[in-house]
């Protein structure tokens, strides 16, 4: 089972957007997904809540209440982090994880707050040791702007792999309030957010984001 977990301590950074069009990704690529949402505010579930009948199927489950019991069946995990959270309890999901995934925005405080995030993430043993692979992603970008420059340098400075950077669009919110994900709206529509998906799908097959063994 492949296990992907969605995480930054800074809330608002789009944890969910990537966690809920990655399950939707992979269920409509004939994957068996449970999407788990450790966040109390139950965006991901919410959105789940949302999706119509007759699309590809996601389980849902509510990890911060009732923690998680993954059917044996299960191809693919993906999880929703809640923000704010350090230490014990940082340590504790990065545990369940394959893959980390960092969304970051392009402000100078987001950035700010990335970088210690960041810092607290390498030196966790799992993925000090690479059996948790940790990448970033830059959020909600504006080609050509001087916030989305400057965002591209610091994750370009940074010790590990920066795979992709989505555009700022009304096309994740639509998608969001029809419980669906970019793969299931109409191409003509997403093209450009499908091209820029295709980086980080691509790295999440690559060799790149799997763990060493222990």
């Amino acid at each position: 089972m492949r296990t992907i977990m969605t995480v930054n301590s800074k809330g608002g950074c789009g944890k969910t957007t990537l966690a809920t069009n990655l399950a939707s990704y992979y269920a409509n690529a004939g994957k068996k997904v449970v999407l788990a949402d450790f966040d109390p505010q139950h965006s991901s579930l919410e959105w789940l809540n949302e999706r119509p009948e007759g699309y590809a199927e996601i389980l849902g489950m509510d990890a911060a209440q009732s923690g998680l019991r993954i059917p044996r069946s299960t191809d693919i995990l993906i999880m929703d982090a809640p923000a704010a959270t350090h230490g014990k309890d940082l340590a504790d999901l990065v545990k369940r994880a394959d893959t980390l995934l960092v969304p970051v925005l392009p402000s100078p405080l987001d950035m700010r707050a990335a970088a210690h995030f960041i810092e607290e993430l390498l030196i966790n043993g799992k993925v000090s040791r690479k059996q948790t692979k940790l990448a970033v992603v830059a959020n909600r970008v504006r080609e050509y702007t001087l916030s989305y420059q400057s965002l591209e340098a610091f994750l370009s400075s940074l010790n590990i792999p920066f795979v992709a950077a989505l555009r700022d669009t009304q096309n994740y919110i639509r998608a969001a309030e029809k419980g669906l994900g970019l793969f299931e709206m109409a191409p003509s529509s997403v093209w450009q957010d499908l091209e820029q998906w295709e980086e980080l799908t691509n790295w999440l097959k690559s060799r790149s984001s799997l763990p060493k063994a222990a």
